[in-house]
This record gives C-alpha cells, structure tokens and sequence, in this order.
C-alpha cells in the first residue's frame, strides 16, 4: 500500500477532495438508498479509477471542476457494475464485506445499481458535461456487452485469443480507457490526445486484467504459490488457459475441456488443470503478454511532458502489474 501512497503524492490535495465531492454525489432523500450509500462508501477499495482520471488531467493542466466530476462519475459507474455484477454472479462478500445483495436482497441490490447508474448520468446531463457523458455511456454498453459475450461464449467454451482479448477489452479495459480520456478532456486537450489517453488507458486495463488471470495460478504470475483455481470453477477461460489448449494435443485439449466443462468442482481434477497450464508455459505466455501491454502503454506517456503526474502514472501502470493482490 505504501506503494499506492507514493504514486499518490501528486494528487493527494484533489484524492482528499473528491472524497466529499463523491460522497455528495451520492446523497439520496430516501432513507433507505442513503443507508445503502453510506455503506457502500464505507468499504470502498484502493480508489485507482479516481487516481487515474486525476493523474491524467494532471499531466496536461491543472484539475478543474469537470475533472472532479468525472472522477465521481466513474466512481458511481463502477460501483453500479460491481452492485449488479455480485447479483449476476450471486456473490455474498465483495472485498471482505457482506454485498448488498447479501443484506438487502436482490431486488434492492439491482434497484441500488439503477440509481448509481442514473446518478452518474445525471451528474454528467446537469452540468452539460456532453463529453464525458459520451466516454462514459459508450464505456458501460461495453461493460454489458463484455460481460454477455464472456457469458455465451463459457457454455461453449471455445474461446480463441481474439476473442478473450474482445472480453477483456469491453470488462476491464474499458473503463480504464474511460478514466483516461476523460481525465485528459477536462483539461481541455485536444481529441487526438484524449483518444491517445484513452489507448494508452485500455493497454493499461488489458495488463491489468491478465495480471489478475495470472493470480488464479499462484500468489503472483513468478512464483506460482497457492493456485487458487476460481476461474477454472467458474469455467472461465483465460489466457494462461486458451494458450496451453492451444498448444497440445488433441486428446490432452479434449480431457482438460471436459474437466473445465464437467469436474471444476473437484479439486483434484482442478488442480491437473492447473498443472497441465504451468507445464505446458501458459504462465509465461500470459506473463509475456502482460507485459506487452504495460510497455505499449508507457510507451504512449512517453510521447508527453515528463512531469511528475506523467512519472506517478507510468508507476500506478507498473504497479497494476506488479501488485501481489
């Protein structure tokens, strides 16, 4: 976490800040919703999204009040998309705490979601923030459709490269994407840059997403530690996994499938799966891959003034990456 404090150095006046600013945002005449609001701040994460968008507008100018503004909206985004991811995927613990679903049911978790949901568009439409509500709106269509096509695709399971890359890309990497482009667009940069920024923002949320498939070998993509095989369960295929079946024969392809498929609740035939991916070098492949991405994506910061946001991202894109959780 010290880390993490580091590269927060150059933003800490706005980082402390917005945390008023995003609880406002929130604030609900229901008494109910307000309750949930409170909760929901209360266990909120490591705030890398808002580090993101500040970090951004920071390397071309000085935050302004659209840069706060679309740091809550991200914020109000995202945690729509996790209140109704826990719902889809029927979770109960969201970062250690109980999800809202867990306390309050499902009809209110998604209800809860709706709200954030319009809240974060709202905030964007009163302020005629046109703009970043068109970064914002296309990010979460491509949220849902990312989600959707991981979901038709884990019932058949033949998933290519080209396809997980797709998944990902609309999952995770999107919303990085946005947190970029919309941080450098409230400065008032022109668009190429801003589309830059947002490149620049999705190669970082691809690394970043291979990083977390890496986890389900081991503690981190080095040493594989405690495999922890979610993703197998959940028959969710990912790159370590695509690349071995992609590199053996027919037979081994066909068995590892029909376990993925058929047996992910046992731990045993789990555990030959995961074998089966760190023998035939899924591992470093993934690993080569991730860092194919962090490199395009510094290479993109490269291109800017080495101020010290510039130099603060290009380290929050190392630690996505390097991070051991």
């Amino acid at each position: 976490m010290n880390k993490l404090y580091q590269i927060k150095q150059p933003i800490e006046q706005e980082i402390k800040e917005f945390e008023p600013r995003f609880r406002e945002s929130m604030k609900s005449r229901v008494a109910l919703l307000d309750k949930i609001m409170h909760y929901i701040i209360k266990r909120k994460g490591k705030q890398m999204r808002p580090m993101f968008v500040f970090l951004s507008a920071k390397i071309f100018g000085e935050t302004t009040d659209s840069t706060y503004r679309a740091a809550a909206m991200i914020e109000l985004l995202h945690t729509a998309t996790l209140v109704h991811d826990d719902v889809v995927d029927d979770s109960n613990k969201r970062r250690g705490f109980f999800s809202i679903n867990a306390i309050w049911k499902n009809k209110i978790a998604v209800l809860v979601g709706d709200y954030l949901l319009s809240k974060g568009l709202l905030l964007a439409v009163e302020n005629d923030e046109f703009e970043l509500l068109k970064i914002m709106s296309r990010s979460v269509k491509e949220m849902s459709e990312g989600e959707l096509l991981q979901i038709e695709k884990a019932r058949k399971l033949d998933i290519t490269e080209k396809v997980y890359y797709d998944i990902i890309r609309q999952k995770t990497a999107t919303l990085i994407a946005s947190c970029c482009a919309s941080g450098a667009n409230s400065v008032g940069v022109d668009k190429e840059i801003v589309e830059k920024m947002r490149l620049f923002g999705e190669y970082t949320g691809i690394a970043f997403q291979i990083k977390d498939d890496l986890f389900d070998y081991g503690s981190d993509g080095k040493n594989i530690g405690k495999p922890t095989g979610i993703d197998i369960k959940e028959k969710k295929m990912t790159l370590p996994l695509i690349y071995s079946l992609n590199n053996t024969t027919s037979s081994q392809k066909r068995r590892m499938i029909r376990i993925v498929k058929n047996h992910n609740e046992n731990k045993k035939k789990v555990k030959e799966v995961i074998n089966f991916v760190i023998e035939t070098g899924g591992i470093e492949y993934a690993q080569k891959a991730m860092n194919n991405y962090k490199d395009k994506a510094l290479n993109i910061l490269k291109e800017f003034e080495q101020n010290v946001a510039n130099k603060a991202l290009a380290q929050l894109v190392i630690y996505t990456t390097e991070r051991t959780k």
